[in-house]
């Protein structure tokens, strides 16, 4: 039996398909993590990504009767079991935080993604968990344009859940630089808007140093210049989730990669405040 940290994410810790314990240091305490992408494949390939022999492509078919069985199992370990033994969590970790849809890719390549989000929600009512824990759903966000996503995030935000929503850069070179993805800055600003007006949606981005120096010196401004169109255009957004690098890239750029200094990630954060955004920030 492997001992949870902040620092080991691994998909495999409760030897299940799709269902994963971890501590998470965002959350404060232990996120029951639902990997949607058990074949490894996504449409982007971020430099700084953790998952390992990475591949391009989409989530496989998700068996929806396996995945229930598993959260349900996991959760009543959780709740009533001796997991937080089992799995030695430091005592101040000792309590489940949040429910987090995500995987080793885009999760909401899952062609059942709307059944997907209902089946959990369902699940967590069932064991008593809605309004006291949070749904949250990591995302890309490339997607959702998609029928069956939209009509995810509504069902997620009936859930009171959230949508936490990557944009790494405003820029289109930066997209391409950091992501690795046929995504432009004018795409992502739609698709943030849409999915802000179906689900409670934070916009979460990724702070690190390549080569020895901030991936968006000389990008801040175009980042800011976003945010305060869609703040001026009245965008219901909840925030931002600023945070930098906690684990050790699993891409071919690993080497060139380190964290941004404290001080320049709570400079940036109070930037992004500025606008009037409420900014968290986990370095």
């Amino acid at each position: 039996m492997r001992t949870l940290t902040v620092t080991d994410h691994s998909r495999e810790s409760a030897g299940l398909t799709y269902v994963y314990p971890v501590v998470s240091r965002r959350a404060g305490g232990v996120s029951v993590g639902i990997n949607l992408n058990p074949n490894n494949a996504c449409n982007w390939a971020c430099i700084y990504c953790q998952v390992e022999n990475l591949s391009r492509g989409g989530a496989p078919q998700i068996d929806l009767p396996q995945l229930q069985e598993e959260l349900s199992g996991l959760l009543h370990d959780v709740l009533q079991g001796d997991f937080y033994d089992r799995y030695q969590v430091p005592v101040e970790s000792r309590t489940i935080r949040d429910i987090a849809i995500s995987g080793n890719g885009e999760a909401t390549s899952a062609g059942e993604f709307d059944r997907i989000i209902d089946s959990i929600g369902r699940t967590a009512e069932q064991m008593g968990l809605i309004g006291t824990i949070k749904l949250v759903l990591i995302s890309n966000g490339s997607l959702v344009h998609r029928p069956q996503v939209q009509k995810g995030l509504e069902m997620l935000a009936r859930w009171h859940g959230e949508l936490w929503f990557k944009l790494d850069s405003a820029t289109d070179a930066g997209i391409r630089r950091i992501n690795q993805a046929p995504f432009s800055a004018a795409r992502a600003r739609r698709h943030l808007e849409i999915a802000a007006r179906l689900c409670p949606t934070w916009i979460q981005t990724c702070v690190f140093r390549r080569d020895g120096k901030p991936i968006l010196d000389g990008e801040q401004q175009a980042y800011r210049d976003l945010l305060a169109d869609l703040v001026r255009r009245k965008v219901p957004l909840q925030g931002v989730l600023l945070y930098g690098l906690a684990r050790p890239s699993m891409q071919p750029e690993a080497d060139r990669l380190s964290p941004v200094p404290d001080e320049w990630l709570h400079r940036f954060a109070a930037e992004i405040g500025d606008l009037g955004l409420e900014v968290k920030v986990t370095p």
